[in-house]
């Protein structure tokens, strides 16, 4: 069995406050994973830390079976993220940021996919178009298409359908599932049940402590 991602006994601390506390998990390759918590349970904290963007006070993190510590460049060529907050350089335009983007993972002459992406998330009519012009759904579909330029074997999404409109949430879940179809391995973190239920395994942290860990019918089952 191959796990794209593992935690051993992951604790994050800030001073005297606990943001996780003792988090073990393991996901298989090509796993719909969701990370379901309210805000502030720590979701965006394991997610920092799995992408190597923050390190655990205690424990240790391995994504593909690279440390993201001590294998930090191997295990962050593996991982494709779209952060909760997201910011781009508002002088570019779409295309121009897909490609600074492929350049910072050594990518060049990839134009033919970042075309196959834009029309996937239907932006290519977006490409030539200045990043202040984009909707909030459009800059978040950018996001995942920021992430997915540099073919990430895990992809980590932390909170991605916030402040996207219905249409543009159907489009960019049928999308996500597109590529765990491919053999992505996909952490989606929501505040949400309805979006934790699509997904093969959940995770439930509250104020840093894992509750639950098991599929969601098991889940919708306890809840209920």
């Amino acid at each position: 069995m191959s796990f794209a991602l593992e935690l051993s006994s992951v604790s994050k601390y800030f001073g005297e406050f606990r943001s996780l506390n003792n988090v073990s998990l393991t996901v298989q390759e090509g796993e719909f994973f969701a990370l379901l918590g309210p805000n502030g349970a720590g979701k965006t904290t394991l997610i920092n830390i799995i992408a190597g963007l923050s390190r655990a006070s205690t424990g240790a993190a391995k994504v593909m079976g690279f440390d993201v510590v001590s294998q930090f460049r191997d295990a962050r060529r593996s991982i494709g993220i779209v952060p909760q907050e997201l910011v781009f350089d508002p002088f570019f335009s779409v295309r121009e940021t897909l490609r600074f983007q492929s350049g910072y993972f050594g990518l060049k002459k990839n134009d033919d996919w970042i075309d196959e992406l834009l029309h996937s998330l239907r932006l290519m009519d977006k490409a030539d178009n200045n990043m202040r012009t984009l909707s909030g759904g459009m800059k978040q579909k950018l996001g995942l298409a920021c992430a997915l330029v540099v073919t990430p074997e895990l992809l980590l999404l932390d909170e991605p359908s916030v402040g996207v409109d219905p249409i543009s949430r159907r489009e960019l879940w049928r999308m996500v599932s597109r590529l765990t179809d491919e053999g992505i391995t996909v952490v989606w973190a929501t505040a949400y049940l309805d979006e934790a239920e699509k997904c093969e395994t959940v995770l439930v942290l509250s104020e840093g402590d894992l509750i639950f860990d098991g599929r969601p019918t098991d889940l919708a089952a306890r809840v209920a």
